[in-house]
């Protein structure tokens, strides 16, 4: 055969080789998982967190100590790793996570289960024997505790909201996985608060940061001193005179509480903010009876 012959056999080859592969490509189809993908993005405060993860059902199977194995590594869901991702870094359970992107393992036992922060994200499902425990990023223990309802097909969920955290929760069959995250959130506002108040503040500026020191019952002589430079520059406003009255409340000054809600209220009645007018009147009642 001929050197001209033999690269034609080859290129023929080749030919059929790429066609096979393009025809396998395109006869491939589509099927739905039994284990459908689920993506959950949940903002705490002003951080976020991110989770990638597959739900199987129960389809009539025992769960735990089955299907979630006792005594091994298991992937939290199904197919491939499920993903966790936080914007800032975090305390889970007490214990530090910096921000950034983790595979999520769990070690089940009957009585304790230990939750894995993983720094690999690279492993399909659990990894098994690929799977190094010196890539750890965190580990804390969690007992589980027992649902009343059956759960069928694995859930993980957030509850308990809070400015700076929340509960994560799993459930399946009848067991229930939970912990804490928090976030350092009054670090970051009170940071942007600095910057907006040295910048060029507003009435509104020292208002907004008065109500956010009241509502976390935080610095209450500084928000007192916002909300005097927010009057001073926006005069008499029904809600900045019922931030003052809280203050004074949570600080003991009932005296001075009633007489801003007393403001508030009337200012209020003249706008037709009834809602307000309702809010103060409950505190006035109540405050009077504690000076």
């Amino acid at each position: 055969m001929s050197s001209r012959d033999l690269f034609l056999v080859i290129c023929f080859l080749i030919a059929l080789f790429v066609v096979g592969k393009i025809t396998k490509l395109e006869g491939q189809i589509n099927f739905p998982k039994i284990s459908p993908k689920c993506m959950l993005k949940q903002q705490v405060g002003l951080s976020e967190i991110e989770l990638i993860y597959s739900r199987p059902s129960m389809r009539g199977r025992v769960i735990m100590g089955n299907i979630v194995p006792y005594g091994r590594i298991w992937r939290v869901g199904a197919n491939e790793s499920t993903k966790f991702r936080i914007s800032d870094d975090a305390m889970i359970n007490g214990a530090f996570l910096p921000k950034g992107e983790y595979a999520l393992y769990a070690f089940p036992e009957k009585e304790e289960w230990t939750i894995v922060f993983h720094k690999n994200t690279n492993h399909w499902g659990d990894g098994r024997d690929k799977y190094q425990p010196e890539e750890d990023a965190l580990r804390i223990q969690v007992k589980p505790t027992r649902l009343k309802v059956r759960q069928e097909s694995f859930q993980i969920d957030f509850d308990h909201f809070t400015h700076q955290s929340v509960s994560m929760q799993w459930q399946w069959e009848y067991t229930q996985i939970a912990f804490t995250i928090v976030f350092d959130t009054h670090a970051k506002v009170m940071q942007e608060i600095e910057a907006q108040i040295g910048a060029n503040p507003t009435a509104n500026t020292f208002y907004q940061s008065a109500r956010y020191l009241q509502e976390q019952g935080l610095e209450l002589e500084q928000a007192q001193a916002w909300l005097q430079k927010a009057h001073e520059l926006a005069g008499d406003k029904y809600y900045i005179h019922r931030v003052r009255s809280l203050v004074e409340a949570k600080l003991g000054n009932y005296s001075l509480a009633i007489q801003h809600a007393q403001q508030s209220k009337q200012i209020a009645e003249e706008l037709g903010k009834d809602e307000f007018v309702r809010m103060n009147q409950a505190n006035i009642r109540r405050w009077l009876g504690m000076r």
